[in-house]
C-alpha cells in the first residue's frame, strides 16, 4: 500500500525545488529553503524530542575542556601496576576527553543516571521538577549528548549496563536502540532494589524494582551466563565415559498436546514396563529414548513402580554455564540496603542516599569475560563501581582498571566518592581506623578545567596538560624516572646527556615533533617508545589557525 506520508512529502519537496530556483540568486532565501529542506528530511520513525542545549555545551563554544591532576590525592600502592582514575568534574566534558584516550576501548560501561523523578535531575545547574514541561526532552537531550559518545568509547566487544525506573525506562529504550542499534539490544533485567514494601503512591502500589538495560557495542557480545553446579556429577560404578548424573525423564505436556510423547518405556532385560506420567508424558521421543538403552544411559529403578531416568554424562554438556537469568537473584546481587550498609561502614555516617549494591555492580561486571579489561562509569555517585571493581579483581585475581567521573555537586567527589576508593585501597578509614585489609591498586584524581580559545599561545597553554592525557590513556604515572616525557629536542639531548641516570626507564612518551639522533636511538634502543598522537588537542589547534 502508499506511503501517504512519503507521497505529501515528496509533493512539499519539488514545490520546494521550484521557489528556490526561483530565489536561486538570495543567499538568505537559499539558506532558509536549505533548512525546510533538512526537516522534510530528518528521522521520520523513532524517538523524537524537543533538543535543549547545556551550559556545559556553550562552555566549549569558548573554551577547550581539560585535565588537571591533583597530585595530593594520587594514590601509589604498586608503582608496577596500572593506574586507575577518578574524574571530578562535568561528565560531558570528561567524556569528550576521553574520547581523544579511549576511543573503542572501554570494554563494559555501568551507569545509573538519574531517573527523572522531578527532584534528582540537575539541568543548567536547576533541579528539572515535574511541573516542568520540557522535563523529558531535558532528560533525553542530556542523555543522549552522553550514551553518543559512550558508544564511541565502548571496543567492539563491549557491553553497556544502564540503571533506570518506570520513569523513562521506554525513553530509554527507544534511545539506546537509535544509538546502539535494537539488533545489539541484550536484556532488560528487572532488580527487586527494595527489600521491604513500605513506600507506597496513591494506588497503594509499592514499586520495589528497577530496571538495568543491556546493550553490546555489536552483536559480538552476549551475556555469558552462571557457573552450572556440577557437583552433583559423580562416578559410583566407574562407568569410563566419566561423571555422571540422575536426571528426571519427566516431560511437561500432556497426551492431548504431545500425543507422541505418551508411550511405554520397557526394560529389555526385565521386561517391565513404565507408562509415562498422563499429566506430563517423557521428555525424549521413542526414538531417543530407544538409543539411550543401546547405550546403556537408561538408569532402571530396582522396582516397577519406580521410574526410569537419564544417565547424563558431564562430558555431554553443551556449556559449563546456565543462562543469565532476566530476574535478577537478590541473594546474589542484594537490594539498595546492602549498598547504604557497606557505604555507612566505609564513611561512618550516612551521606549518600541509595548507593547501588556491590555485589550488583560485580555480577554485572563479571558477565564480561575478559579478566583484564577497562570500566567507565561516567554518573560515578558514591564510588560503587570502583569498588566493585578492586573487590572482583581480588576475587579472582584479575587485573581489571576502572575510570569513574562524578560532579563534586555538595563536595560528593572530595567527600564521599575519593574517601570511598582510598578506604577500600588502603583498608584505612578517614579516621585511621581499619576498615578491611586493603586491595592494593594506584588512582588518580583528575579535575575538569578550561583553556580558553582566545589565548594568545594557545598550543602552549594545551601542552602544560599533555602529561594527563598520557597518563590517562597507557595508565601510567610519568614520574620521571622509568615513564618519561619527551616533548622537546633539548629534552631529548638532556636525557642522552644524562642517560647513565636513568637506569629503570621503561618507556618514554615522545612528542611527533622531537626526531632522535642516530646517537640517542642507539642510546634508546632498549626502551619502549610511544609517541604522543596529534589528536589530544589537534582539532581544537586547527579550528583557531595553530597546529602542532
Amino acid at each position: 500500500m502508499a506511503n501517504l506520508s512519503q507521497i505529501k512529502r515528496q509533493q512539499m519537496m519539488d514545490f520546494l525545488a521550484r521557489i528556490k530556483e526561483e530565489y536561486k540568486d538570495d543567499d538568505d532565501m537559499l539558506i532558509a529553503f536549505s533548512e525546510i529542506e533538512a526537516k522534510l528530511n530528518a528521522k521520520k520513525y523513532g524517538l523524537v524530542w524537543e533538543k535543549h542545549e547545556e551550559a556545559v555545551d556553550v562552555m566549549m563554544l569558548n573554551s577547550i575542556p581539560v585535565f588537571r591532576e591533583d597530585f595530593d590525592k594520587d594514590i601509589t600502592i604498586d608503582s608496577d601496576a596500572r593506574y586507575n582514575f577518578l574524574l571530578e568534574g562535568d561528565n560531558l566534558h570528561s567524556l569528550r576527553l576521553l574520547e581523544k584516550t579511549h576511543k573503542g576501548k572501554i570494554d563494559v560501561i555501568y551507569i545509573d543516571p538519574p531517573y527523572n523523578l522531578g527532584s534528582d535531575f540537575v539541568y543548567n545547574d536547576d533541579y528539572v521538577g515535574k511541573e516542568d514541561a520540557f522535563r523529558h526532552s531535558k532528560w533525553l537531550s542530556f542523555m543522549a549528548s552522553r550514551l553518543k559518545s559512550a558508544y564511541w568509547l565502548l571496543s567492539e566487544n563491549g557491553v553497556i549496563f544502564i540503571s533506570i525506573n518506570d520513569t523513562e525506562y521506554a525513553n530509554l529504550r527507544l534511545l539506546c536502540d537509535d544509538i546502539f542499534s535494537d539488533i545489539n539490544y541484550q536484556a532488560t533485567l528487572i532488580w527487586k532494589s527494595r527489600q521491604r514494601a513500605d513506600s507506597r503512591n496513591m494506588s497503594m502500589l509499592s514499586t520495589d524494582h528497577e530496571y538495568i538495560l543491556v546493550y553490546g557495542k555489536s552483536a559480538n557480545f552476549s551475556l555469558v551466563g552462571k557457573e552450572k553446579d556440577i557437583s552433583k556429577y559423580r562416578n559410583p560404578d566407574n562407568d569410563p565415559r566419566g561423571p555422571w548424573a540422575s536426571i528426571d525423564l519427566s516431560g511437561l505436556a500432556d497426551a492431548s498436546r504431545r500425543p507422541n510423547l505418551h508411550y511405554d518405556i520397557v526394560d529389555p532385560e526385565t521386561g517391565n514396563v513404565y507408562p509415562p506420567n498422563p499429566n506430563r508424558g517423557w521428555s525424549k521421543s521413542r526414538k531417543t529414548i530407544a538409543k539411550m538403552i543401546s547405550e546403556k544411559r537408561i538408569l532402571w529403578p530396582s522396582s516397577p513402580k519406580g521410574r526410569p531416568r537419564e544417565k547424563k554424562f558431564l562430558k555431554d554438556l553443551l556449556s559449563d554455564k546456565t543462562g543469565f537469568s532476566s530476574v535478577l537473584d537478590n541473594e546474589a546481587v542484594g537490594y539498595t540496603t546492602d549498598g547504604t550498609r557497606v557505604l555507612n561502614d566505609i564513611l561512618g555516617t550516612r551521606v549518600f542516599n541509595f548507593p547501588k549494591s556491590v555485589k550488583l555492580i560485580k555480577i554485572l561486571i563479571g558477565q564480561f569475560p575478559e579478566k583484564s579489561c577497562v570500566v567507565l562509569d561516567f554518573f560515578a555517585g558514591s564510588g560503587t563501581t570502583a569498588q566493585a571493581v578492586l573487590e572482583l579483581n581480588k576475587e579472582d585475581d584479575g587485573n581489571r582498571r576502572f575510570i569513574i567521573c562524578t560532579n563534586n555537586e555538595n563536595n560528593i567527589c572530595e567527600k564521599v566518592t575519593y574517601p570511598r576508593v582510598k578506604t577500600v585501597i588502603t583498608g584505612k578509614r578517614e579516621d585511621g581506623s581499619v576498615y578491611s585489609a586493603g586491595i592494593p591498586a594506584n588512582l588518580k584524581y583528575y579535575r575538569t578545567d578550561f583553556v580558553s580559545k582566545n589565548e594568545e599561545y594557545l598550543a602552549d597553554a594545551l601542552l602544560v596538560h599533555i602529561t594527563e592525557m598520557v597518563q590517562l590513556e597507557h595508565s601510567v604515572k610519568l614520574d620521571g624516572k622509568r615513564y618519561l616525557l619527551v616533548l622537546t629536542d633539548s629534552k631529548a639531548d638532556e636525557l642522552a646527556a644524562n642517560w647513565s641516570g636513568y637506569p629503570d626507564v621503561k618507556v618514554l612518551y615522545v612528542s611527533r615533533d622531537v626526531l632522535f639522533t642516530t646517537e640517542q636511538n642507539a642510546l634508546f634502543r632498549n626502551v619502549e617508545i610511544h609517541i604522543i598522537p596529534d589528536y589530544y588537542f589537534n582539532i581544537e589547534l586547527r579550528e583557531v589557525g595553530e597546529s602542532w
